[in-house]
């Protein structure tokens, strides 16, 4: 007896969604047909997932749209939990921590970061907390707090669509990340782009960012260098651990004497660096396993190894520029900004330096010395040398011959 009412239960309960669902569509054909579209096409439908089970169902005219249910990773882990803690154990998850470190991020105008047109429109990714949550709810409609849709489009919400190299490009091009451009442009690219097309068999060896970033549809995303190039220990190498030093430096997570500052407590949270050896390896070892698809292991290490010297390179240059700053700090020939903290000049303030030299050393760092390292190991030379060395060569002969201008201007002041 307690089966049967148990599955009149069901239906009544299933007829109950259904009627919802009706009552969604009836209305949004009329008001964004485009959203049922979506939803009509996706496995979803197929598998009977309807409107309030993400957004729930307390929603039912124009007068009580604040009671929509923005969806959340968390309204996703019911049917996706390996998918999903997968992500809450990826860099993704901390896109939004990431950019909330920055200080530069909280002098932007509010229509670029509440309005989501800013670094947030891509940040918006990582996961956030109740409280944040509430701000952002606070502060605007309360959109931006999703997460997978970020690369599985609302609401058609497909795998397949995630799995293409072009899921990534939105967020992955341009200033300081070019990887779109460098990938699209490499052997890697161009042959993904021609099997997409049919030019090139279906059995063809053509890697796309998910089969080296995100191996076997694991969604933990990470990578052994890091956003920054930067990670410890530092190396046995004299010259390279004294450079690297400085650039730690000039992010502010070490003082002056080389000791962790509080904001290495940030870069620990936001994960944008390696801080042990141990971890740094397992990703370079994670990275290898995908080269030797279709590699041997020593091309890739070899390859692997060559770019790992061009950061060592690109080190050198960028750490000569920034001790070229701190020395007109330490000279009175450049005011140093109250807000920093160290004797250097901080490299997170971004375009907000405050003097030609000093935004010339944030670009040479942020878009120069990323494309050199990332061309490298996006097999892309023509990145890693005229986009990334050579404009750091340039932008590096521009600092010291300005610094050389400020000192006879100050002398001749004197």
């Amino acid at each position: 007896m307690r089966a049967g009412w148990g599955l009149a239960l069901l239906l009544v309960l299933a007829a109950a969604g259904g009627a919802r669902a009706s009552n969604c569509v009836a209305c949004h054909e009329k008001l964004s047909p485009g959203i049922v579209a979506d939803w009509k096409a996706s496995k979803h439908f197929k598998e009977e997932v309807d409107c309030s089970t993400c957004h729930g169902d307390q929603h039912h005219s124009e007068a009580d749209v604040a009671k929509v249910r923005i969806p959340t990773p968390e309204t996703c882990a019911p049917c996706h939990e390996e998918r999903v803690k997968q992500f809450m154990a990826g860099k993704h998850r901390l896109a939004w921590a990431a950019m909330e470190a920055m200080p530069t991020i909280h002098w932007q105008p509010l229509a670029l970061t509440e309005g989501m047109k800013g670094c947030g429109g891509c940040h918006k990714l990582g996961a956030k907390s109740p409280e944040e949550i509430q701000q952002l709810k606070k502060e605007g409609a309360g959109f931006g707090l999703a997460s997978c849709d970020a690369c599985h489009t609302r609401h058609l919400f497909s795998a397949e669509e995630a799995r293409q190299p072009q899921a990534c490009q939105t967020c992955h091009m341009g200033f300081d990340h070019p990887q779109w451009e460098m990938y699209s442009g490499s052997k890697h690219g161009v042959r993904a782009l021609l099997k997409q097309n049919k030019v090139l068999p279906e059995t063809t060896a053509a890697p796309t960012c998910q089969t080296c970033h995100m191996q076997e549809g694991n969604h933990e995303v990470r990578t052994a260098w890091g956003f920054l190039a930067v990670r410890l220990p530092l190396p046995e190498d004299p010259q390279w651990a004294a450079d690297r030093a400085t650039i730690l430096q000039g992010l502010g997570v070490l003082d002056p004497e080389g000791k962790p500052t509080g904001r290495l407590e940030v870069v620990k949270a936001a994960d944008v660096a390696r801080l042990t050896q141990e971890d740094w390896q397992r990703e370079r070892d994670k990275m290898l396993k995908a080269c030797r698809q279709c590699h041997s292991d020593n091309f890739a290490r070899t390859q692997m190894e060559n770019s790992d010297k061009l950061i060592r390179e690109a080190d050198h240059l960028m750490a000569e520029g920034i001790r070229t700053i701190a020395g007109l700090y330490a000279d009175g020939i450049l005011a140093k900004p109250a807000s920093y903290a160290a004797p250097f000049p901080d490299l997170l303030t971004f375009h907000d330096a405050p003097t030609p030299v000093e935004q010339k050393l944030f670009v040479m760092f942020l878009e120069h010395r990323m494309r050199a390292f990332q061309g490298s190991f996006h097999a892309n030379p023509d990145y890693a040398l005229w986009y990334g060395w050579s404009e750091m060569q340039r932008d590096l002969a521009e600092i010291k011959h300005e610094a050389e201008r400020l000192r006879r201007e100050k002398a001749a002041a004197r």
